[in-house]
């Protein structure tokens, strides 16, 4: 178990927090503050123990440089409205500089500082050791709450806990307690549900997944790649090429570990990529040559309804078909509404599954909704994400 805000004495002290507020926005404005809602907890935490807080982050790919497309100037106002008090914003195109240094030296328990976007800086994605040092020299103690980048070896996440006390942020406590009971202690039937495009993104996670699980449901694009497998017609459908080897040893794999691998049985088929292009519904061994997949089909809901009422825990990463046209978002609609009514531990993957949930309103009846896409798959592959190593054991 890792060490927390919990286990440490922040009175007094300087404490330093990787957030993630890599948030969508337009024309300037925040989009959706998500991520910054989620780092509340800690940040009321330490505020409420004493602390003066200097918090961090990255904001979509500066590349290095000092581009105030990506300034992090909207977020600490947004931050400002929700916490009701004032967040003190150091602009610097060096992250820290002498004025920073001054700023982060007078800053008093109860006040909260938001450095400029640390992405400006080349050194944060190269984990530079110098860069480390000087966001390190700012405080007495390093928090890490950013689980979306957790799985990144920064300066900003890995690389300040050489100089610094290091402990984990409620968000990431959270985060390794769900995604990690879920994967290492389930309450069984453990159903995984796995969408998406291409197998070749997930062969890791879902070779994991087959040692664990008790049912391994497959659906959205990747699909095809396993009809492909067994010598199906998918028509125009997407194809992982290079994975479908790769699909007949996962099929294989799950027959001899006696899991139960479900494909979708029928798909609802597109003439065309576009939301009114002609459809209709084929089985799984019967797609016409001229056609693409573009979500499962009525009978395949069904089946995988009763599977995950069945189940006691249930991981879900990706979607079930195109859910961002209308045409084709039933088969994503209908698991996330079979799993808001399950009295199952429910685990959201993050990226489009978390998105597909959001959309269709039902983020609320899920157990844990996962905020780092590539952070939770690589996780679920059983893989230790550097800025989680790098934390204090209790």
């Amino acid at each position: 178990m890792k060490k927390t805000v919990k286990d440490i004495d922040v009175k007094g002290k300087k404490v330093i927090v990787r957030c993630d507020f890599n948030v969508p926005q337009k024309d300037g404005s925040i989009t959706d503050d998500t991520r910054i809602t989620a780092a509340l907890p800690t940040i009321k935490y330490l505020l409420s123990e004493g602390a003066a807080v200097i918090l961090m982050s990255h904001l979509g790919r500066p590349e290095g440089e000092a581009n105030m497309k990506y300034t992090l100037k909207p977020v600490a106002d947004r931050l400002e409205e929700l916490l009701k008090i004032p967040v003190i914003f150091a602009q610097s195109p060096q992250v820290v500089d002498e004025e920073v240094k001054k700023k982060a030296e007078s800053l008093k328990a109860g006040e909260v500082m938001l450095l400029e976007n640390v992405r400006f800086r080349k050194e944060e994605t190269k984990n530079g050791a110098d860069f480390a040092k000087e966001l390190a020299s700012l405080a007495d103690i390093f928090v890490n709450d950013a689980f979306g980048t957790a799985h990144r070896a920064h300066a900003s996440t890995a690389g300040i806990a050489d100089y610094l006390p290091a402990v984990s942020g409620f968000l990431i406590e959270k985060e390794v307690k769900f995604l990690g009971s879920a994967v290492e202690n389930p309450e069984r039937p453990f159903v995984a549900i796995m969408g998406g495009a291409k197998v070749g993104d997930k062969i890791s996670v879902i070779r994991n997944l087959l040692k664990k699980v008790d049912t391994l449901i497959i659906g959205g694009g990747m699909a095809y790649t396993f009809y492909k497998a067994l010598g199906y017609e998918i028509g125009t459908s997407i194809l992982d090429a290079d994975s479908v080897d790769v699909a007949k040893d996962l099929l294989e794999t799950a027959k001899s570990l006696g899991v139960k691998m479900m494909l979708p049985v029928d798909v609802v088929c597109g003439r065309e990529f576009k939301n009114d292009t002609e459809t209709a519904v084929f089985s799984c061994d019967n797609m016409p040559g001229d056609m693409m997949g573009l979500d499962i089909g009525p009978e395949t809901i069904e089946l995988y309804k009763k599977e995950i009422a069945s189940a006691k825990t249930v991981v879900w990463n990706g979607p079930m078909g195109v859910f961002e046209m209308e045409t084709f978002a039933k088969g994503t609609l209908e698991i996330a509404k079979a799993l808001s009514r399950t009295d199952a531990i429910t685990v959201i993957g993050g990226g489009d599954s978390a998105a597909a949930v959001e959309q269709f309103g039902l983020a609320d009846k899920m157990t844990h909704i996962s905020t780092g896409g590539g952070a939770s798959l690589e996780f679920l592959e059983g893989k230790e994400l550097p800025g989680i190593a790098v934390l204090e054991e209790k």
